[in-house]
C-alpha cells in the first residue's frame, strides 16, 4: 500500500521553525478584523459611529480593523463584538 502523504504537516513545519504562534496569531487577527468589518457593513455602521458606540477613538477602531496590527486588547474586541451584536469566544487547546 502506497502512503498518500509523505513528510510533515505545514503546522509541524511552522512549529519546527518557531513560527507557529506568530502565524496563528496573525491568521486569527485577520479573521477577526474581517468579521468585525462584515458585521459593521451588515448593520450599516460607519467607522465613526462604530467607534462612538464602542466609547473609543476612531484610531483604536482602525487598529482593530487593520489585519496587520496585532496590538488589540481583548477589551476592544469585546466592545466591538457587543456593538455588532456578537460575542467573543476564546478556547485554549
Amino acid at each position: 500500500m502506497k502512503r498518500k502523504n509523505i513528510g510533515s504537516t505545514f503546522d509541524s513545519w511552522l512549529r519546527e521553525e518557531g513560527l507557529y504562534e506568530e502565524v496563528s496569531a496573525t491568521a486569527i487577527k485577520r479573521a477577526v478584523a474581517r468579521q468585525v468589518e462584515a458585521a459593521m457593513e451588515q448593520k450599516g455602521l460607519t467607522k465613526a459611529e462604530m467607534a462612538r458606540r464602542m466609547h473609543t477613538s476612531r484610531a483604536a477602531l482602525d487598529r482593530l480593523l487593520d489585519p496587520d496590527n496585532d496590538a488589540v486588547t481583548l477589551g476592544t474586541l469585546r466592545k466591538a463584538a457587543a456593538v455588532v451584536g456578537r460575542e467573543i469566544r476564546l478556547e485554549l487547546v
